[in-house]
């Protein structure tokens, strides 16, 4: 497993990736995965700078990881403890599409409260690898 802190900015969301992507290769995940991967991991960072409210100085969390089954877990948390609420978008709509597309690439995804002690949130998707 491994984890990055970005500042809430909409920079951290090019930096997760390159992240994402550098950790991908060396664990030798499939091209079509990581690229699922990272366009997945760019939707849930990108809420997390846009949508968290949370202080501006609080940061995000990236956390990945290849289960046992190899599956790739990718975990995005933030200070924010609401949990998200998909919603439907309308076709002249410019956003809004964010978690409709995680849950139709993901294997899984979910959301949670972050554990003891820890405020926010954290959104996660799976993808078999």
């Amino acid at each position: 497993m491994v984890e990055w802190t970005f500042p809430r900015h909409p920079r951290s969301v090019g930096r997760a990736r390159v992240q994402l992507l550098r950790q991908a290769y060396e664990w030798r995940v499939p091209d079509e995965s990581t690229e699922v991967a990272l366009l997945l991991l760019s939707e849930l960072a990108t809420n997390a700078c846009r949508h968290a409210d949370a202080p501006r100085d609080r940061h995000i969390l990236v956390t990945c990881a290849v289960l046992d089954d190899s599956t790739l877990r990718v975990e995005v948390s933030d200070a924010d403890p609401r949990l998200p609420v998909p919603r439907r978008a309308d076709p002249d709509d410019e956003s809004g599409r964010g978690l409709e597309l995680v849950a139709a690439l993901a294997t899984a995804w979910g959301a949670h409260p972050r554990g003891p002690g820890r405020i926010g949130k954290t959104v996660w998707f799976e993808l078999k690898a």
